[in-house]
């Protein structure tokens, strides 16, 4: 049994349950899945047994990823790929001399990013914004945004250096996968892990304009594990984000075959592969999109912010903002601290009494990347020169931040009572262990940076030499 949001315009059905198990054909082939075991002597109606392996085999059995699929054609059967340039794509991070990095400990704002060419497909419209390590080492992470105006036609994508972790601002993604298609408008996230093909495809949302293109941000992690959901200690059995709203997509499948002597459409189907941070192309003769069934847990997905199930202080004092995980990518090395988490701030009630309740100061030992996907966040404002819609921030490891002034000064004369702050607003955070290296793209060259953005803390007053104690 599927399952469909009839109160959205997703015109999708899916699985759900995260990190579920599935072993599903598509209706029209059934029997699709072998009887017995994996990998038979002829799989049923002649399709090809592959395997998609998402960790190493041995890996243990609770972090353990893959999936078998059965296909009409091989996936092998492609031309040898050959390397074409992306100027603005980074994967490397390693290199602090290199002209294309930009370190700086400075807390930096953007405004929202431009779409560069309305002609560009998704992969073309990839710019990045920071990172740190290397995908040869699996160890590491990049920060992109995209911004697109043209859909991937016969034409995939997949990514050998890691999984990536999709944030739409603006415009719906319709995805195509090898396992099926997902529907990724502004307010949800999805996740495409390492080595799964896919296409995205402009989708249209009735009330959204798109005039400036379709826009967001990506997370791509270079660890050789994958994201988990962090666990919940004394929280408890249920909370936060719930493995059952965590949406797998259904079989869907073409056979399609391209010729180059036919006058007109694609002569062949364009196979795109980012390896070791560089574009690679090559071609074939069918549709990879022909998967009929398969069975196993490593699966793209996608997952609504709305439906995030928030915790936080019934009494006073304020919690650490850890309390807003959705998904956590584990560092083995240091249990406890995460390689990367992706942290949702919502509409919510704050009720706890006698406490400072935006976020506080801090100095973090973490590296903190936010971006405002709507409204106004409740540490920092969104008017002109603000924390805009669409824009995004980067505070580094030790780098002083916190509420504005004016924020600061707001909330001390705020009556102490409940209030619910967030209506209409949606805010995320990609946080890391890592030390982010930004690019000079970023800082210097997409015209988008706040160059003012240090004077929000200027002015405070030093109420101290006030209200100190005589003789102090």
């Amino acid at each position: 049994m599927y399952w469909k949001d009839s109160a959205s315009s997703d015109p999708y059905e899916y699985q759900v349950g995260f990190n579920n198990h599935f072993a599903v054909s598509h209706p029209s082939a059934p029997g699709a899945l072998p009887s017995r075991g994996h990998n038979p002597q002829k799989a049923p109606y002649g399709l090809y047994t592959e395997q998609l392996s998402g960790t190493a085999f041995t890996a243990p059995r609770h972090l353990n990823q893959r999936t078998w699929l059965y296909r009409i054609r091989p996936s092998v059967s492609h031309s040898p790929f050959k390397a074409v340039p992306h100027p603005h794509l980074i994967s490397s991070f390693t290199n602090l001399n290199d002209d294309r990095l930009y370190p700086t400990p400075t807390q930096l704002r953007w405004d929202p990013f431009d779409i560069k060419n309305e002609n560009a497909n998704w992969v073309e419209g990839l710019r990045t914004i920071a990172g740190a390590g290397d995908p040869q080492t699996k160890l590491g992470l990049a920060i992109h945004v995209y911004g697109f105006g043209r859909d991937m036609v016969d034409e995939s994508f997949y990514n050998s250096d890691g999984d990536l972790l999709i944030v739409p601002v603006v415009g719906t993604l319709d995805i195509v996968t090898e396992f099926g298609k997902l529907w990724v408008p502004p307010g949800e996230i999805c996740v495409l892990p390492r080595g799964v093909k896919f296409s995205v495809i402009r989708g249209q949302s009735l009330g959204t304009d798109v005039s400036s293109g379709w826009r967001g941000y990506i997370l791509e992690t270079f660890s050789a594990l994958h994201f988990t959901l962090p666990d919940l200690g004394p929280i408890g059995a249920n909370g936060l984000a719930n493995p059952e709203d965590f949406r797998y997509p259904v079989p869907w499948f073409e056979d399609k075959d391209y010729n180059a002597s036919v006058p007109y459409g694609s002569p062949h189907f364009t196979i795109i592969n980012k390896f070791l941070g560089q574009m690679h192309h090559a071609t074939q003769k069918h549709s990879p999109y022909d998967v009929v069934a398969y069975n196993g847990n490593y699966l793209p997905y996608k997952y609504p912010l709305s439906e995030f199930s928030p915790v936080g202080s019934i009494s006073h004092d304020h919690p650490d903002p850890s309390i807003f995980t959705v998904l956590s990518l584990p560092n083995l090395a240091t249990p406890g601290t995460a390689l990367a988490d992706f942290v949702l701030f919502p509409p919510r009630w704050l009720v706890a009494e006698s406490t400072f309740r935006p976020p506080y100061f801090h100095r973090n030992v973490m590296t903190e990347f936010m971006v405002n996907i709507r409204g106004e966040y409740d540490a920092k404002g969104a008017g002109m020169g603000g924390f805009v819609p669409g824009g995004a921030s980067l505070h580094s490891m030790n780098t002083a931040h916190g509420p504005d002034r004016a924020t600061y000064e707001k909330e001390l004369g705020r009556p102490d009572e409940p209030r619910k702050v967030g209506d209409g607003s949606l805010a995320i955070m990609f946080e890391t262990s890592l030390q982010l290296v930004t690019t000079k793209w970023a800082v210097e060259e997409c015209g988008k940076r706040q160059m003012a953005y240090s004077e929000v803390w200027e002015g405070f007053e030093v109420s101290w030499r006030k209200e100190k104690p005589d003789g102090a």
